[in-house]
């Protein structure tokens, strides 16, 4: 008759014997080898056959044998023969399972080892082609595959907040006077972190390196010489880094000033402004920031 199922792995298997050394008032023993329950040994003493169960001679699980009541050493004598042994599953031999064995997605995370792509050579470009494998930490370290194009959309956060505005209109100011300058029409402000109305001041809501940079156009007024101007970058009400054109003894008509700098900004408190000063020949009356080319600006590099 043929055989129905998967052939055995074995044809013979013997059933495995144990021998136990008795310890005076000790029930509980151990087995060579895990079975089920009671059921998967047949337990002998004395000569005798003993009935498996609780409430009966012995209970078995796991690798302990339980006895009802303890021997003595030296005159009683204690062996087990283990019958699930000549049942159970053999583990595949060595690289005898394939891809074709496998359920789809059957190897879960947990079964593979965490260190399984430590040491491996780091990769100094990718081809168009290439796949690269990545630990999700959202999804308990799922491992996921995308493509370099994906990859590199992904790559390197994004430069905001980020703002951009011009003077409105022409600003008059103190000859000679460290003043705000009023940068009060919007280009863009991606994040609405720019006051153009009452402080004229950038308060980012992301903690990060920033590039903050502003240009001041310096006008003496009433055609008198400029002597020098100054452009300012402010963080939270102090001069952080200027930008000078210093035209004594050389008196120019104007000039446009540009400053900038990097800045490391708390998301929670810290601001910056655009100051500027505009130094006339004749040390008085009113001075000017004029709307062309008078502008402030910023954006995050990196957090």
């Amino acid at each position: 008759m043929a055989y129905l199922g998967n052939a055995p792995a074995r044809n013979f298997i013997s059933f495995e014997r144990q021998v136990f050394t008795i310890v005076n008032s000790q029930t509980a023993y151990t087995l060579d080898h895990s079975v089920n329950n009671e059921n998967d040994l047949r337990l002998v003493i004395n000569n005798i056959v003993q009935e498996p169960g609780s409430g009966k001679a012995y209970t078995a699980s796991g690798t302990t044998l339980t006895l009802s009541a303890a021997l003595t050493n030296g005159t009683d004598e204690m062996y087990c023969v283990f019958l699930g042994r000549a049942v159970a599953t053999n583990a595949p031999g060595a690289g005898s399972v394939g891809t074709s064995q496998l359920a789809s997605e059957a190897v879960t995370n947990a079964k593979v080892a965490s260190s399984i792509i430590t040491g491996q050579t780091a990769e100094t470009s990718i081809a168009t082609d290439d796949l690269i494998l990545l630990s999700d930490t959202s999804a308990s370290g799922a491992l996921k595959k995308m493509t370099r194009a994906n990859f590199v959309s992904g790559v390197g956060g994004v430069n905001t907040p980020a703002f951009y505005g011009e003077l409105g209109s022409t600003q008059s100011v103190s000859d000679n006077t460290a003043t705000k300058v009023e940068i009060s029409s919007e280009t863009f402000d991606t994040d609405n972190c720019y006051d153009n109305s009452t402080n004229y001041r950038f308060t980012p809501t992301t903690s990060g390196k920033y590039f903050i940079f502003g240009n001041v156009f310096c006008d003496p007024g009433n055609a008198d010489d400029l002597v020098y101007g100054i452009a300012y970058i402010y963080k939270n009400g102090s001069e952080y880094a200027r930008s000078k054109l210093d035209f004594r003894n050389n008196g120019g008509r104007d000039a446009s000033i540009s400053v900038s700098a990097l800045v490391s900004l708390n998301g929670s408190s810290d601001y910056v402004e655009l100051y500027g000063n505009t130094n006339a020949a004749d040390n008085s009356g009113t001075t000017f920031f004029p709307s062309n080319t008078t502008f402030f600006g910023g954006y995050k590099i990196i957090e």
